[in-house]
């Protein structure tokens, strides 16, 4: 299948129950959204080929084959947004989604004004990450320029690179952006707060309950990629009640 040039502002929407697949539309037009909705994974997996979405919502309970195995198979070959959309309000399944690749996890019955929130915090995002002009081609940054290095994790900010013992480290932007928070912050403590309105590029965002499940579970996935254990961590450590801060340095 060929695939076509990004549109701007395109979203897929990938769920079986009309009254919310044109709820979900209404709200994304309303962001200046062109949408396109699929009552199917195979079919949404399709669309995002042929659109190449920059947003794609997806809900979890699907006909065939469900969410989690529609947004692995979306990152064989997409950078869409994924946010995915559930009944199942259990922490297992929203870490679940994240694990599986989504970027966001919003749980059903969810309000209009929230999911509109957390699309714009998505543009606001991707803006910040855009370039005012085209960049130079991409130069190797020379060594100790810019890294940010701790008990053999290193990262790069501005190249949006981590590599651990010198293996890249593939994150998401989300766990990145996490990341790069806490490294940056050192031993100071960050609230699971701080992080959400971070992740948003709004410090002035209203934070709910489900935004500290979700960095939770963002910096469970993220643990796990840099095989950092909670109970002896080298680079997350929880600050029970609070947040986190980078663990101590180990000679």
């Amino acid at each position: 299948m060929t695939e076509a040039t990004p549109v701007e502002r395109s979203a897929v929407i990938i769920e079986d129950d009309p009254e919310i697949a044109d709820l979900v539309a209404v709200v994304l037009t309303q962001a200046g959204f062109h949408t396109h909705v699929a009552t199917d994974g195979v079919l949404g997996l399709e669309l995002i080929h042929q659109h190449q979405p920059m947003l794609t919502t997806l809900d979890v309970n699907l006909p065939g084959i469900d969410g989690f195995e529609v947004v692995r198979r979306i990152r064989d070959f997409s950078s869409t947004y994924v946010i995915m959309l559930s009944a199942r309000r259990d922490e297992i399944d929203t870490l679940t989604g994240l694990n599986s690749g989504a970027d966001d996890y919003l749980a059903k019955p969810f309000r209009p004004r929230e999911l509109r929130a957390r699309v714009e915090a998505m543009i606001r995002r991707r803006n910040l990450e855009r370039p005012a002009t085209p960049p130079p081609p991409p130069e190797a940054p020379e060594p100790g320029e810019d890294w940010l290095h701790h008990n053999g994790l290193r990262m790069h900010p501005e190249m949006r690179l981590v590599e651990l013992h010198g293996r890249p480290v593939e994150l998401t932007r989300t766990e990145f952006d996490l990341l790069s928070a806490v490294m940056q912050r050192s031993r100071r403590v960050i609230t699971k707060d701080e992080l959400a309105a971070f992740t948003r590029n709004d410090v002035n965002s209203y934070v709910v309950e489900a935004d500290r499940r979700s960095i939770e579970s963002h910096i469970a996935n993220l643990r796990r990629k840099l095989s950092d254990s909670v109970t002896h961590p080298r680079f997350i450590e929880t600050v029970r009640g609070v947040g986190y801060r980078l663990a101590k340095s180990q000679s």
